[in-house]
């Protein structure tokens, strides 16, 4: 089936992908607050840039993937800062 016969409904595998990379982002983004936001927050990084090179019809997802991982990364890196917690 090529790309012109696709119905709406039906999504290319590296849509499916691309979302559950931006999921991971997201909740590594998340957990980074938390806990050692300089390991969890490059990777949260890595992997919402990784699914937003990859997203086609889920762009507004891997961009909110985006926005969560470097805020995630960057308030943990304050919160750790400010309470003297471990960064690494």
């Amino acid at each position: 089936m090529s790309a012109m016969e696709r119905t709406r409904g039906e999504r290319r595998a590296s849509d499916v992908v691309a979302g559950y990379l931006a999921a991971i982002a997201i909740f590594a983004g998340l957990v980074s607050l938390f806990y050692y936001p300089g390991r969890l927050g490059p990777a949260a990084l890595f992997t919402a840039v990784l699914a937003a090179g990859m997203g086609g019809r889920v762009r507004r997802f891997t961009g909110l993937a985006m926005v969560v991982a470097v805020a995630g990364f960057f308030c943990g890196m304050v919160i750790a800062v400010f309470l003297d917690r471990p960064i690494f």
